[in-house]
């Protein structure tokens, strides 16, 4: 049964030059580490002029991949952390479905706002949808094609279910279009370039990350490896690893705990002399990360967001998959898909030479206050 919504006389007003406007009560969703980021520099521009309620899944629930994040970006404490944890996919996503529900009962919110393509996000937007609540979804719009990544399923239910969409780039506006979804699109850019240009200074006169590693400027490779298509499947994870082991480079490797389980499966032993070249460490904090990736002279990914990052950073990318959605960041020559192929990684971590101009891609830095506007501007009939 759809619960009954506050009305706009149920609000708290608020007033800006002198006129009135209506408060929202907004619950933002969030749980896994690229979310963390994004949720920084929008709820700073909620909070500022509407209630936030920020609700934690506890999808990513260690320390170094959840609580650090918090600590580094100034985000609220969340007021709900449901602590669901890993799990199967049906399994993880049931949890959060249904303690979500709970809380959106008891808050009675204007809207739900979520992040990106995990599983809290899928989780968020369905228990919404079905309460009859509106849905908003930041990071709309992006289209790897590619219906075997669990990443793909969870964006395109959550914008086919949203009533705000904001895209980071024209791409996404137009990947919606030709899925029949206009209404409710706004292009706002990448809310991480907000965090980002925030970060950088901070980053370097807090973080002293190469010091603790003992690299030097540009003499070593970053690498990271999380997404389920290369973790899963053990012969991709070899291929991948053995590249990284074949580097002439220090490669800087911090594990994310899934990627670390799949390595001790497939034994291959990270202290071993085939590995002398790496520096495998823990999962880093944002000011740690971003200092570290600024000073490389290449990174290799699977991830999204560290795609744009090494982009905005003028850092080259070697992306571990097959297709990316940042496909901008490949057509002006500064990332290039090689797959898990080791042969073709280990070349194009020697031939890549990115072109002297970079444009400017994902917006301007102000993704957060184009979100926040236009959910003002939709909600109020001012």
């Amino acid at each position: 049964m759809p619960i009954e919504l506050p009305t706009l006389a149920h609000r708290d007003p608020v007033y800006r030059n002198g006129v009135q406007e209506s408060k929202l009560r907004v619950i933002s969703v969030v749980g896994a580490r690229p979310q963390f980021v994004k949720a920084g520099p929008v709820s700073r521009e909620l909070r500022k002029r509407h209630t936030e309620i920020l609700v934690h899944t506890g999808q990513h629930y260690d320390d170094k991949m959840s609580a650090v994040f918090f600590q580094e970006l100034d985000i609220p404490i969340p007021d709900h952390n449901l602590n669901v944890g890993s799990g199967s996919h049906g399994r993880q996503t049931g949890e959060m479905l249904d303690r979500i529900e709970q809380v959106l009962v008891k808050e009675r919110p204007d809207w739900v706002l979520v992040y990106g393509d995990t599983n809290s996000t899928l989780a968020g937007t369905l228990a919404a949808a079905k309460l009859h609540i509106p849905v908003a979804h930041v990071e709309a719009g992006l289209r790897s094609f590619n219906r075997a990544m669990p990443e793909e399923i969870n964006r395109v239910l959550a914008d086919h279910l949203s009533s705000l969409l904001f895209c980071p780039s024209q791409t996404a506006v137009e990947n919606l279009k030709r899925e029949g979804i206009t209404s409710g699109v706004h292009f706002v850019g990448d809310v991480m370039a907000d965090v980002l240009f925030d970060a950088v200074e901070r980053a370097m006169d807090r973080s002293d990350i190469l010091r603790r590693l003992g690299v030097k400027e540009r003499q070593y490779l970053v690498a990271t490896v999380h997404r389920a298509e290369n973790t899963d499947d053990g012969s991709r994870l070899r291929s991948i690893y053995r590249a990284f082991t074949r580097m002439e480079e220090t490669v800087v490797f911090p594990v994310h705990p899934r990627t670390r389980k799949r390595l001790a499966e497939l034994g291959l032993d990270t202290g071993s002399d085939d590995t002398r070249n790496m520096r495998i460490v823990e999962p880093l904090g944002y000011l740690d990360m971003i200092r570290l990736m600024l000073s490389a002279r290449m990174i290799l990914t699977d991830s999204g967001g560290i795609q744009k990052e090494a982009y905005w950073l003028r850092v080259p990318c070697v992306t571990l998959r097959d297709e990316t959605e940042w496909i901008e960041t490949v057509q002006v020559g500064w990332n290039v898909l090689v797959g898990s192929n080791t042969e073709l990684i280990l070349q194009k971590v020697v031939s890549l030479v990115p072109p002297s101009t970079r444009p400017s891609l994902y917006g301007d830095g102000r993704a957060a206050r184009y979100c926040i506007e236009k959910l003002q501007k939709f909600q109020d009939p001012l």
